[in-house]
């Protein structure tokens, strides 16, 4: 079977670069709003059998179950590769074959990149990597098996990625993907969304805090 995991922080520790510009009641409100575009884009995908979440923050996890997600509660703030180790043990038991993990602050991501990273998979073994837009990131891993290699999202996480997978004799593919390699990290970042213009909860969150357009 195949799974997309969409991994979220709990919402009080979500987008803490944006603490300059943003409070943390409006940052939690982003945070969310992101969250919810992510979800949607992935319950639209065709490729993936489920679709399910791993976060620790309550009002996330409402929100999935609500949606018809599958919900893992990590139950504290693990650190995301922590948590997205809990979850994948959790659907390889549920029978994933598959594992395309997402994060939760690329809100233009549309449910055809996700086909998109699907299609890209090679038959049997293999991993395919989204990088984030300065190609030092990754947004996206799809694994195949499921526990093909473990994540190493954070700082220079693609070139660890692939590094890992080249230790393990796993396949691995980079695919640049224009959407889901903007994520919401800093002040520059939401200039950039503000460009792309998109029919998104993120963007109408942006416009409500009046930062839309700055």
């Amino acid at each position: 079977m195949r799974f997309i995991l969409i991994a979220a922080k709990q919402l009080e520790f979500a987008k803490t670069r944006l603490a300059p510009v943003l409070p943390p009641g409006e940052r939690r409100a982003l945070a969310q709003a992101m969250f919810r575009d992510v979800l949607a884009a992935s319950l639209g995908a065709a490729a993936a059998d489920h679709v399910a979440v791993v976060t620790s923050d309550p009002g996330l996890l409402a929100l999935a179950r609500s949606a018809g997600a599958l919900t893992i509660d990590e139950e504290f703030p693990r650190g995301l590769n922590a948590a997205v180790g809990l979850a994948t043990s959790a659907l390889i038991a549920d029978g994933a074959r598959t594992v395309c993990t997402v994060l939760s602050d690329i809100p233009l991501i549309a449910a055809e990149d996700i086909d998109a990273v699907f299609a890209a998979m090679p038959p049997e073994r293999g991993v395919v990597l989204v990088p984030s837009r300065d190609f030092s990131g990754t947004n996206i891993i799809c694994r195949s098996p499921a526990g093909a290699v473990a994540t190493r999202f954070g700082r220079m996480s693609l070139v660890r990625h692939l590094d890992d997978c080249r230790n393990s004799g796993v396949g691995a593919r980079v695919l640049r993907l224009a959407r889901p390699a903007l994520d919401l990290d800093v002040i520059a970042d939401l200039a950039e969304f503000e460009r792309a213009g998109s029919a998104t909860h993120t963007q109408n969150q942006l416009a409500r805090l009046g930062i839309a357009h700055h």
